[in-house]
């Protein structure tokens, strides 16, 4: 039996679609039941019959920190992605943050090592790779976390969650961590997914920023998930980067793709940090939701370029192309309309 966390989330969603043609059981959790119709509609992008393999799947409706609820998701079970995570850049969420990201890979953990799993594949990010002072050289695996960087709450719970799955492996667990870039797929046209930028470019955006990151499709990441599961490797982490692109190239196709007006003013680092500033300032005065955290509007302006060569030495992985990755969910997003 596999298992399946996050099961509604984006990797999540498409992870069990492509799981679903092993035709080995699966179980897969989820939180509130309205969420459940995300898959169906992933399902129905992909399929004619997304009902019939909706229902393929075992479904639990539990938390990363219901313990009694988790014990009864875990009978039977042999391998577990754990894909769940919360994800938010707003500094006071930081509490909820460290509840589900740490402390519930913390309960996955575990439970995993007492139902004597035989491998989990945690979906960590790139957000929790150290960087380097010299934005020309490449970041991996090797590159050391530093716990004095201006991190960003997202990315100090996601590291810590990481330590929690080194930890289990130093108790037993097999077990293998994949930090993927700005993950590029359909479905997920509003939040804090990618889908988002898609909605926001095709609305029009006259502003981009100068940052370049590192992307990769969805599909990449869930085939390099299944691929390291099955595998001989353990207790391995890699990144999953396709391309690294500034940001302005990036929206530039999509906007190609989508047939709009792409952006045609830079965002400044000044404009930025008083973007931030206002934005903390609302938050304090007014109560209104963080928009543009701190760490936030320096990473839209920060070069970090990803090296996943480890992953395409070491199971001969090939990556697809953003541009067609852009294209693919651009005629998915037009068709959503």
């Amino acid at each position: 039996m596999i298992l399946v966390t996050g099961g509604t989330g984006l990797v999540g969603s498409h992870l069990l679609f492509q799981l679903l043609k092993s035709n080995e059981p699966i179980r897969a959790i989820y939180r509130r039941e309205k969420t459940l119709a995300r898959v169906k509609n992933v399902f129905s992008y992909f399929s004619d019959d997304a009902e019939t393999l909706f229902n393929k799947i075992e479904w639990v409706e539990a938390d990363v920190n219901d313990i009694p609820k988790l014990q009864d998701a875990f009978k039977g079970v042999t391998h577990v992605y754990h894909c769940a995570a919360f994800v938010s850049f707003e500094p006071n969420k930081y509490i909820e943050l460290r509840r589900i990201n740490i402390e519930g890979t913390a309960n996955i953990v575990n439970l995993s090592i007492s139902h004597k799993v035989k491998k989990l594949c945690y979906v960590s990010t790139i957000a929790a790779i150290g960087h380097h002072s010299n934005p020309e050289k490449l970041i991996d695996e090797q590159t050391e976390w530093s716990p004095e960087d201006d991190n960003s709450v997202y990315a100090i719970t996601k590291y810590g969650a990481e330590l929690e799955v080194w930890r289990g492996t130093q108790e037993g667990l097999d077990a293998v961590i994949i930090n993927p870039g700005i993950i590029l797929g359909a479905g997920y046209w509003n939040g804090g997914s990618s889908g988002s930028l898609f909605k926001r470019i095709y609305n029009g955006t006259p502003y981009y920023t100068s940052g370049v990151t590192g992307y990769v499709d969805v599909w990449d990441v869930t085939n390099a998930m299944e691929q390291l599961m099955k595998g001989s490797i353990k207790n391995e982490g890699f990144i999953l980067v396709s391309e690294n692109l500034s940001f302005k190239s990036f929206f530039t196709k999509v906007a190609t793709y989508l047939d709009v007006k792409p952006p045609t003013k830079e965002a400044k680092s000044w404009l930025l940090g008083i973007g931030w500033k206002l934005d903390w300032l609302n938050h304090k005065l007014l109560g209104k939701r963080r928009r543009l955290a701190k760490q936030t509007a320096k990473s839209a302006v920060s070069i970090t370029n990803y090296d996943a060569s480890k992953i395409k030495n070491s199971i001969n992985f090939e990556f697809k192309s953003i541009d067609t990755s852009i294209e693919e969910v651009s005629k998915l997003f037009l068709k959503h309309l």
